[in-house]
């Protein structure tokens, strides 16, 4: 039965998802978007008052309002899709993984609907640039600061077949003292904050820290708990970011590949 299982296996075609297929993308997460073109002041007060991690804020100043919407804070629990009306929809293409904490905030002006600043994906020749670096070597120690575990199964997902981390030259270590970068889920948890900052100093220089998921980016649903330090970045120094709750394989595999564009392109 084995041996049937291992031919009929040998014969089907891979199920290797390919790199284009997964740069960008975040279907699955559940992570929302918005269509300024349908965005009116009462859906941006409705999401505004629904969300449970004030990821989506709404200010009005002066007759004009101001829809704000933070990636880092957000666990893609879609209630804003469904009281947006067509607003709000969830994402698909999504070039915020990897990015600066600055960078998960979006922002839109519901009078002129039309998104205040725009943070275009990355152009056709970037994505070349972080394919051709995929050759190069990358371990990868990951330190849970007090997580669920629901980002720890995204994460598990990349070394199988369908993801396959390992054939951009990608590995996780199980030493700190032999990682290039630390990929931290989690909130920070009191108990857990000294074991953060010795983890980081035992990492060689130079050295990459990622925090991934809302808790490692904001606290997610945490945040504000007595149990709690803080996210990744109130501990210690963090260079990028992976939103979502948890975020996709695709968006840590995406988030991975820029941090490493980011790195060799101010070399």
């Amino acid at each position: 039965m084995i041996l049937d299982i291992l031919e009929r296996s040998l014969r089907e075609r891979s199920p290797l998802i390919p790199v284009e297929a997964l740069w960008n993308t975040c279907e699955g997460s559940r992570l929302p978007d918005v269509d300024p073109a349908l965005l009116t002041p009462a859906i941006a007060r409705r999401v505004s008052e629904i969300c449970p991690t004030a990821a989506f804020t709404a200010r009005e100043e002066s007759n004009r309002m101001e829809l704000k919407l933070s990636y880092g804070e957000c666990i893609g629990c879609a209630r804003c899709i469904d009281v947006g009306q067509g607003a709000i929809v969830a994402a698909k293409a999504f070039p915020w993984t990897g990015v600066s904490k600055q960078r998960l905030v979006r922002r839109w002006s519901v009078n002129d609907r039309a998104e205040v600043q725009v943070i275009s994906p990355e152009s056709e020749e970037a994505r070349k640039e972080i394919c051709a670096l995929l050759g190069r070597a990358l371990n990868i120690r990951q330190l849970d600061s007090g997580s669920c575990n629901g980002c720890e199964a995204e994460i598990t997902a990349l070394t199988n077949p369908h993801y396959d981390l390992e054939r951009f030259g990608i590995h996780f270590v199980a030493s700190p003292k032999h990682a290039d970068m630390l990929l931290v889920t989690g909130p920070v948890t009191r108990n857990m904050a000294e074991a953060v900052k010795l983890t980081y100093e035992a990492v060689p220089a130079p050295k990459l820290v990622v925090a991934v998921g809302a808790c490692g980016c904001s606290g997610g649903v945490f945040a504000g708990s007595h149990a709690v330090v803080g996210p990744v970045d109130a501990v210690i120094p963090v260079d990028a970011y992976i939103p979502g709750c948890p975020p996709t394989p695709a968006m840590l595999v995406s988030g991975i590949l820029q941090v490493l564009h980011q790195r060799n392109g101010n070399r």
